[in-house]
């Protein structure tokens, strides 16, 4: 322990160590220590300010098993994104650049974690952790995978089919237009995904532009036309017209079948 401790900081280390808690709620301490509510609050954000403990909301923190070398410590992204989540009972999967860097589609590693959940929406910092969480309908969660990191929590992702689904759907918030299109033929080409994968995340997840769009790319590629009446039977009768790649001008090829011009 850092010898520069006070004489409570080391006995909420001690005591949170001794009961095994990573978790510790406004209240708690009082009786332990023999503390007031006030001296419970300046010790909290004391600690807090020191980088001893982390904050996960205003009346919960998390705790180190041990401060680290230096006396800082931050929790991993696992420990921080589940103790928000468990606090507000909220479902989540990691979305966005971080599943995009961990299949293999982006190579740069993202500042923050992405995480579509049922509870909560904004960004949010819990240590050094920044979280970037967008709140959706929970229908919309789904098509997952559980990933344990060498240390800290599991963590659920969204599959590579949903993925790129996502990349497709959440273009504006992702920046992931044209690109996904380009990934979703290596993965296609490459049998990382299956067609019948996709097209069952789009029907699931997607919206109508999103199943128009990922249409024209899996004909495309030469998906079998049972998966591609899938897709056209979820489609709603319209004469409008959008474009391949959103932001560009609308010129190029009308691909009639979706009511989508190829401007890529």
């Amino acid at each position: 322990m850092a010898n520069n401790l006070g004489k409570y900081e080391s006995a909420l280390l001690a005591y949170a160590q001794m009961r095994g808690l990573s978790l510790l709620r406004s209240g708690a301490l009082r009786d332990p220590l023999g503390i007031t509510p006030k001296q419970e609050q300046d010790l909290l954000s004391r600690m807090v300010r020191r980088g001893l403990i982390a904050q996960v909301r205003r009346g919960l923190y998390l705790v180190p098993p041990r401060l680290p070398v230096g006396g800082v410590w931050t929790p991993d992204e696992a420990t921080a994104l589940n103790a928000l989540m468990d606090d507000k009972q909220a479902r989540y999967q990691i979305t966005g650049p971080n599943a995009f860097q961990r299949y293999g589609y982006d190579e740069q590693i993202p500042s923050r974690v992405y995480a579509y959940n049922d509870q909560i929406s904004g960004e949010r910092t819990v240590g050094q952790v920044a979280l970037a969480l967008i709140k959706v309908a929970p229908t919309r969660l789904g098509d997952t995978e559980t990933v344990r990191p060498p240390a800290g929590r599991t963590l659920v992702y969204s599959c590579r089919a949903r993925t790129l689904m996502d990349a497709v759907y959440d273009w504006s918030r992702f920046d992931t237009l044209p690109r996904a299109y380009d990934w979703i033929r290596g993965d296609l080409r490459g049998a990382r995904v299956q067609g019948a994968e996709l097209v069952t995340s789009t029907l699931r997840y997607g919206n109508q532009g999103t199943t128009r769009r990922i249409g024209v790319i899996l004909e495309e590629l030469g998906v079998g036309r049972a998966l591609l009446r899938k897709l056209e039977r979820a489609l709603r009768s319209s004469t409008s017209q959008i474009p391949l790649v959103p932001g560009r001008p609308k010129r190029g090829r009308l691909i009639t079948r979706w009511g989508v011009v190829r401007n890529d």
